[in-house]
């Protein structure tokens, strides 16, 4: 591991993830500033700054005393706003915290992008991967302002490891929850109905294991800008992912055998460059016991 931040700036950090972001600092006894919208009021960071990402104002306050950033703040689906808001909101933000970041001397930086920059899940029509499993290289076909935003992030993220002489890990994270929350009622519904997966090729991650993948990409002694995929490496459907495919994904390439219930992801990277592998993994209701 890298000499470990002593104060690291999480923005986003009343979300799903930000809270489980700030539990595992705190658990790390680093100190921890936070950026959002709103003050909950049971945060746990020792400073809190209320902002917006896009704000140069609000980040270079939240960032005083900072050495590394974890970059979570965003809209993170196209529904919940407007293409403008949603598109220039995320882009801006990850454009100012960085910017601002790189000019204060951060030199390590995480970044949420989103599996939704390949295209797939929010297309208007039925897309396929060129190839699977997918990995970092894999052409993108993005057509909805949020994953126009997490591409335009990893961009942005890569420019600014040049412009600044950061380290930034753009992590294209999956559908994320925790098994009474969103990945138990997701699983019901890929096992009645596992078309309503495959679009996210029926990937998940805990967001306990989201969150150490964001602290792994901070600490561990690595160098540049990087993309990694950061995924369970089962999928949340019943169904054999060798099914799945040649009913959903017929005419894919398959560059690897996926026995099981193998995510159709290349986790290389995420081993690698971050020694990362999930921990949380939850195991699906078989295929017809859905209630």
């Amino acid at each position: 591991m890298a000499e470990p931040p002593r104060r690291v700036l999480v923005t986003g950090a009343a979300g799903r993830v930000g809270r489980v972001v700030l539990e595992l600092l705190a658990r790390q006894g680093v100190a921890v500033s936070a950026l959002d919208l709103r003050d909950p009021g049971d945060l746990v960071a020792d400073r809190v700054v209320t902002g917006r990402a896009d704000d140069p104002a609000a980040v270079r306050a939240a960032l005083d005393g900072v050495d590394a950033v974890i970059h979570l703040a965003a809209i993170p689906a196209p529904t919940l706003g407007t293409p403008e808001e949603v598109f220039l909101g995320n882009a801006g933000g990850t454009f100012v915290v960085l910017e601002e970041a790189g000019a204060a001397g951060v030199r390590r930086a995480a970044v949420a992008s989103s599996f939704s920059a390949l295209g797939l899940p929010w297309a208007a029509r039925a897309l396929h991967p060129a190839y699977v499993p997918v990995d970092e290289a894999l052409p993108l076909q993005v057509e909805d302002p949020y994953g126009l935003s997490k591409q335009v992030d990893e961009a942005t993220a890569a420019m600014m490891a040049r412009r600044h002489g950061m380290t930034v890990v753009a992590l294209r994270y999956p559908l994320l929850g925790a098994p009474g929350d969103r990945l138990g009622a997701r699983a019901a519904d890929y096992a009645e109905d596992p078309a309503s997966g495959a679009r996210e090729l029926w990937t998940y991650l805990d967001t306990r294991d989201a969150a150490r993948a964001a602290w792994l990409a901070i600490v561990r002694p690595i160098e540049g800008f990087h993309v990694v995929f950061a995924t369970a490496p089962v999928t949340l459907a019943p169904q054999p992912t060798e099914d799945l495919l040649a009913r959903f994904h017929p005419s894919v390439e398959r560059r690897a055998p996926m026995p099981g219930r193998t995510a159709p992801v290349d986790l290389t990277a995420a081993g690698t460059l971050l020694g990362f592998a999930a921990e949380h993994l939850y195991e699906p209701v078989p295929a017809g016991e859905a209630s």
